[in-house]
C-alpha cells in the first residue's frame, strides 16, 4: 500500500539510472501522514502514520523493495479486536520497469501485503498477493493489480482486481498536480466493490524533501466499510504528507 513511496522512489530511481549513474542504487523514503489511505480507505481510523520504505534498483530495470506503516483497520473492523494483535503492515515487492517507443514506460511485478500478528480462529487472514502491470505516457499512467489470494480479509475473494488511472504533471518548477481515479472490484462479496478518486498537489524542495496535500473520496458502501467504532472509512478527507526521499 505504498502511498507516496512510488512517486518518491520512482523519481529517485530515474535519477539513479541516468547515463552517468552507477549500475545499481539503493533509494527510499520516509513519510508522515495525518491519515493513511489505501485505495481511498482509511487504514488508521483517521490517525497519523509513519511510513518508511527502501528499494534496490538495478540499471537493467529490475527492482526489489520493502515498505511499512502502522495500521489499525484490522482491529477497528472487528468486534473480536482483543484477539487481533496486528498493528503493522509490511509490504514486499519486486518487478521490472523500463520504456520503449516514444516515451512509453512500463512496469510489471508482484506485490505482497503482510500483516504480522495473531488472529482468532476462523478469521480470514488479510495477507494479499497481487501481480501488477502499468503503462505510462506523458504523465498519464494506467495500472492494473490482480489478487491471486483472498483480498485483504474478504472471504472467497480470490481474483479480485484494481484498476488505477492517474495523471501527474509539473505545472510550475517544483509543483506537481496529482490526480487519480480507481475502481476496486471485490469478487464474490456483495456491496464490497467501489470507486475512489483524488486531486492534490505536491511541492518538492531541495535535498529530497516534499509536501503533498490531497482531497480524496470514494463511493464505498457504508454498510460494508463502516468499522466497529461506527466510523465510515471511505468518507471524503484531506491528506497532508511530509516526506523525505534519499
Amino acid at each position: 500500500m505504498v502511498c507516496g513511496m512510488a512517486v518518491l522512489v520512482g523519481s529517485a530511481a530515474t535519477q539513479a539510472m541516468a547515463d552517468d549513474a552507477p549500475a545499481s542504487a539503493v533509494v527510499g523514503s520516509v513519510a508522515v501522514v495525518n491519515d493513511y489511505l489505501f485505495r481511498g480507505l482509511s487504514q488508521t481510523n483517521w490517525k497519523p502514520a509513519v511510513q518508511p520504505g527502501i528499494e534496490y534498483d538495478h540499471a537493467s530495470g529490475w527492482y526489489v523493495g520493502a515498505w511499512g506503516s502502522n495500521i489499525s483497520w484490522l482491529s477497528d473492523a472487528s468486534t473480536d479486536a482483543a484477539h487481533i494483535s496486528s498493528s503493522v503492515e509490511l509490504d514486499f515487492y519486486t518487478g521490472y520497469r523500463g520504456s520503449f517507443g516514444s516515451g512509453v514506460s512500463y512496469d510489471v511485478g508482484i506485490y505482497e501485503y503482510y500483516y504480522p500478528g495473531s488472529y482468532p480462529a476462523g478469521f480470514t487472514r488479510p495477507y494479499t498477493t497481487e501481480v501488477y502491470g502499468s503503462l505510462g505516457y506523458k504523465g498519464v499512467t494506467l495500472k492494473y493489480s490482480h489478487a491471486f489470494t483472498n483480498l485483504f480479509g474478504f472471504y472467497d475473494s480470490k481474483h479480485s482486481g484494481y484498476v488505477d488511472l492517474s495523471y501527474n504533471v509539473e505545472f510550475s518548477p517544483g509543483w506537481t498536480l496529482n490526480t487519480h481515479v480507481g475502481h476496486q472490484h471485490v469478487k464474490h462479496v456483495a456491496g464490497a466493490s467501489y470507486s475512489d478518486w483524488k486531486v492534490g498537489v505536491t511541492k518538492a524542495f531541495d535535498h529530497g524533501y516534499s509536501v503533498s496535500l490531497g482531497y480524496y473520496d470514494t463511493n464505498a458502501s457504508r454498510s460494508v466499510y463502516t468499522n466497529a467504532d461506527g466510523h465510515y472509512i471511505g468518507r471524503a478527507t484531506g491528506i497532508l504528507t511530509l516526506s523525505k526521499a534519499f
